[in-house]
């Protein structure tokens, strides 16, 4: 047996809340959802932070699946969901969905008037937090705050390396009191692990569980940037 690999081009899709790029927006949030959200509904989480001047992009993962059995319903009543990899062929997994952003980055950015400098913020939840640091090491964004939410850093990010993109941006780690998949364990872990690699990080704990917090989110947005009045 042979494998080959070929490259196509494809339609993807993201959505948009706040204003349309341009002198009023002072911040871009690039947010990426989890396994098996969809994009129209992950950015809805973000309307407490969207106040006419700050930008939030949800890009869609570009696999989506059923996420029920066939057997439980007709393909029409069976919800949908996204996953941005899997284990299988997992390396071009991580450089198509890379491209995939840098592209989405690239049309934002086309949008906002020459000399304007918004801040940028990535954030990635669960499963998008492993995407939004790889896309932070491994793409052209630079934002200005990287966000894992409900995630921690994938294992195969070398920490160690000296031109590391992530030392660039102010890293912060938000995690529900009552996560269950990110514990107590795996946190004091990637702790020893971002002190042996001396990357700077801001660790937050709030009173929810593996979901994006109204409040704790918009704590974020107001510790991260401020408000418009400020």
């Amino acid at each position: 047996m042979r494998e080959y690999h070929i490259r196509v081009a494809r339609a993807a899709r993201y959505d948009v809340l706040g204003p349309e790029a341009g002198s009023r927006v002072r911040e871009i949030w690039y947010v990426l959802h989890g396994y098996g959200q969809l994009a129209s509904t992950f950015v809805r989480l973000f309307e407490p932070v969207d106040d006419g001047t700050r930008l939030i992009v949800a890009p869609e993962a570009l696999n989506r699946f059923y996420m029920v059995d066939v057997a439980t319903a007709p393909a029409a009543e069976r919800p949908v969901g996204a996953t941005w990899m899997t284990r299988e062929d997992r390396l071009n997994e991580i450089e198509d969905y890379v491209a995939y952003l840098d592209a989405v980055a690239a049309e934002v950015q086309s949008r906002v008037p020459p000399g304007s400098t918004p801040r940028v913020v990535l954030l990635g939840f669960s499963q998008g937090g492993a995407t939004a640091a790889r896309w932070a090491a491994l793409g052209k964004l630079r934002p200005t705050d990287v966000v894992l939410w409900g995630a921690l850093l994938p294992p195969d990010l070398d920490l160690m390396a000296s031109e590391q993109p992530l030392r660039e941006a102010s890293l912060h780690i938000v995690i529900g009191a009552r996560d269950r998949f990110v514990i107590d364990s795996r946190i004091a872990d990637e702790e020893r692990r971002l002190r042996r690699g001396a990357l700077a990080y801001d660790l937050v704990r709030y009173d929810g569980g593996h979901g994006i917090g109204r409040g704790a989110l918009v704590e974020l947005a107001r510790r991260l940037g401020g408000t418009p009045n400020e």
